[in-house]
């Protein structure tokens, strides 16, 4: 991505911007610190035959070398870190110890008589190569792991030390910016026990562990910035503005000045914001809303509570099975969502099934997949493996002994779907009959909505399925055929096209019409200038990630559904893309 470039400044410094994904928001503002971390680019030797002992046991040494590093980090994670870094480090080592790294390349080593460092970096490209047919973004992220782990592991093979944070040049920590190529979990554990005001990375997603580690240290962080390593340089004065995904570099005074005004007047706006935890989502004229969390590990329940959320409406189990050679039994499972439904403490839990996106590695040979966005994935994959979907099914059911947990279904596309899950439940609730199992016999089950076809032929789900949930991520990008994974159509991506409004009104109305529970918990949910446009459509759940309750909240206290709904009944009625963003601005005014 190009840099804009700005003004020169009074130390006659080139002034410009980077843009990026931002994946945590507020400003920060601070001189630049870059993290340095090996290069994968390797270059083959051969090694002769008497030397391939000595060559695998040097790497042999290093994987050692990194176990123990590991295992250091793991001991010594403060306890204030959040609870998912231990999680980062046990995944990290679990990857380490998988044959495929640790035994595979020194069998490369010896079959092929080269260096160490060129037989890891060919088994890394192999494996990765391998996540890249995965349909499932989350998933696709995981491969970064990898890529972490062997960073670790080349830099051991070529001398290079594990990175710590040096002591600050600066008077304070709290004004250094990490500007890296990439950071692991692991090396954020280590920036935990410091006060730095923020980190950006060249590489990282939305879904990464990095966006991840971000969110829950609550610096504002941008990620995907490319070019960002490369153009600045050490001590450099940055802004980082996380909610617009924007660096700019050397900043000149006027510039500076402009965004330490935005930086306290953000403050100033977070701590107002937390006045209203406590208080009901509430329209002006008496509309009760529930706004919902989603999250991705047990351990996210402490941040959603403290933002006022009266549920969780999105628990990605997917998480449980990630990146691990082996499944989650029914007992860990079990544990997972207990805890969840212990710690919410009465208010409803939906866990959705897992929604993995291919075959799981040693499942069968890996198959090319042309388009894998439509391919074996969510429910498709779990009728195919009854005994693993009843395995979740039953420790789901286990848990709703332990508080109100609801099921929910991802990818439904056919009435048949919904009729061999339903079956399922009934076998996995026969199971636990016979063992005595207690759970509750009145839990709900619903589906998610994004598929066209679903959105199109919704009776059919109505009449099966006790709630409905909108997945606008997929449903936008299924509806527009844009992968919104892929760089050079992300533009395209469109929440305001003529045919996703189209299709969400028709979802939240009919669902509406007949008594049905409906919520919303793609990005859509938190995006506070469609607050009010879902809000006029008869949206009356939402469910987003906690960072976003506070503002949506705030919009719905503000709002009055008597003067949305003629708004929104004119942008449906309208195509032009130009006039719809025009009654936008009016439905926000």
């Amino acid at each position: 991505m190009n840099p804009e470039l700005g003004t020169w400044n009074s130390e006659s410094a080139m002034s410009f911007t980077i843009h990026g994904i931002g994946v945590s928001g507020g400003i920060a503002i601070g001189h630049a610190h870059r993290v340095s971390h090996a290069k994968l680019e390797v270059t083959r030797y051969v090694v002769p035959q008497s030397r391939v002992p000595e060559e695998s046991a040097r790497f042999d040494a290093a994987i050692r070398r990194v176990r123990g590093e590991l295992e250091e980090l793991r001991a010594n994670v403060p306890a204030t870190a959040p609870a998912e870094f231990a999680g980062f480090i046990n995944l990290h080592l679990m990857i380490l110890d998988d044959s495929t790294l640790s035994v595979a390349p020194r069998r490369i080593i010896e079959t092929e008589c080269c260096n160490a460092e060129w037989a890891l970096k060919a088994q890394m490209d192999a494996l990765l190569a391998q996540f890249d047919e995965i349909e499932d973004g989350y998933l696709r992220e995981r491969k970064r792991d990898v890529i972490q782990v062997v960073e670790r592991v080349m830099k051991v093979l070529s001398g290079q030390p594990g990175y710590t944070p040096p002591p600050p040049m600066l008077d304070a920590e709290h004004d250094l910016i990490l500007v890296a190529r990439d950071l692991s979990p692991a090396d954020v554990v280590q920036f935990k026990q410091h006060d730095f005001a923020s980190f950006i990375t060249d590489l990282g997603g939305t879904t990464s562990h990095t966006a991840v580690v971000a969110r829950s240290l609550a610096i504002p962080s941008i990620v995907a910035l490319h070019t960002a390593r490369q153009l600045i340089r050490e001590n450099e004065m940055l802004i980082v503005d996380g909610s617009e995904g924007v660096v700019i570099v050397d900043p000149d005074e006027p510039v500076l000045s402009e965004y330490q005004l935005r930086q306290r007047q953000f403050e100033i706006g977070r701590q107002k914001l937390k006045r209203l935890r406590d208080r009901r989502a509430v329209t002006l004229d008496g509309v009760q809303i529930d706004l919902h969390a989603n999250i991705e590990l047990p351990a996210d329940v402490a941040e959603a509570r403290e933002n006022g959320a009266t549920g969780i409406g999105l628990f990605r189990s997917e998480f449980l099975f990630l990146n691990r050679t082996d499944l989650p039994d029914e007992d860990e499972q079990f544990e997972a969502y207990r805890k969840v439904a212990v710690e919410m403490d009465g208010m409803p839990v939906t866990i959705r099934t897992y929604d993995l996106g291919a075959d799981k590695p040693g499942d069968e040979p890996q198959r090319t997949i042309t388009n894998p966005a439509l391919g074996l994935r969510a429910i498709r994959l779990c009728l195919t493996e009854p005994q693993r979907f009843v395995t979740q099914l039953r420790a789901m059911l286990r848990a709703s002994h332990h508080g109100s947990i609801n099921i929910l279904i991802p990818m439904l596309a056919t009435a048949a779907e919904v009729d061999q899950t339903l079956a399922l439940i009934r076998l996995a609730k026969h199971s636990l009959d016979e063992a005595g199992i207690p759970y509750d016999r009145d839990v709900r089950v619903g589906g998610m909505i994004e598929v066209p076809a679903a959105a199109l032929a919704l009776g059919m789900f109505i009449r099966k399925l006790d709630f409905l949930s909108i997945g606008t991520n997929d449903l936008i990008q299924y509806t527009l055929a844009i992968d919104r994974t892929d760089d050079t159509v992300a533009h395209l991506y469109d929440p305001l096209h003529p045919a996703v409004l189209s299709l969400l009104a028709h979802v939240i109305m009919t669902a509406d019409k007949a008594r049905v529970p409906v919520a919303l918990c793609g990005e859509m949910a938190g995006d506070v200038s469609l607050t009010r446009l879902l809000l006029a459509f008869g949206l009356r759940q939402y469910s987003m990630h906690t960072a976003h309750l506070l503002d949506v909240k705030q919009v719905i206290l503000k709002s009055s559904l008597s003067k949305l709904r003629p708004l929104a009944r004119k942008m449906l009625r309208t195509s032009d893309p130009e006039k719809l963003h025009a009654l936008l601005e009016r439905l926000n005014a």
